[in-house]
């Protein structure tokens, strides 16, 4: 896999998720923090009730034409309008014999609010471990 680079400070900002995300029903809150030198990179983290660590991938670097479909009521929930930008983040699994991203389950972010939803997305047309390097 090969990582784009950038030169960008490591940002932390606070996210809010509209509804608790599957298996983590009882965190909402969180931090999307860069990872340094790797443009597109971040950690998903929150501290409380119990630690959790997510990593995920801007979908426009690394998985570039995904276009899930995002329900009206989603949008807003996230206070978005139709022609208003959103960021597209998958979930990233690492293993030794692969790293795959989750395109079913996309993050789904208002970069001006940092409201986001996990969508959950119906029918197989989107993998729940696309290797990333088949991408």
């Amino acid at each position: 896999m090969n990582t784009p680079v950038a030169d960008a400070p490591v940002t932390n900002t606070p996210v809010t998720f509209t509804a608790p995300m599957p298996g983590l029903e009882n965190v909402q809150d969180f931090t999307l923090r860069s990872v340094e030198g790797a443009a597109g990179l971040y950690a998903l983290e929150a501290g409380s009730p119990s630690p959790v660590r997510l990593f995920l991938a801007d979908a426009a670097v690394f998985v570039p034409g995904y276009a899930p479909p995002v329900p009206d009521a989603t949008l807003q929930a996230l206070e978005l309008e139709q022609d208003q930008d959103l960021q597209i983040l998958v979930v990233l699994n690492h293993s030794p014999k692969a790293t795959t991203v989750n395109l079913m389950a996309p993050i789904v972010l208002n970069p001006v609010t940092r409201r986001c939803a996990q969508l959950v997305l119906d029918g197989r047309e989107y993998p729940l471990r696309a290797d990333l390097n088949s991408l």
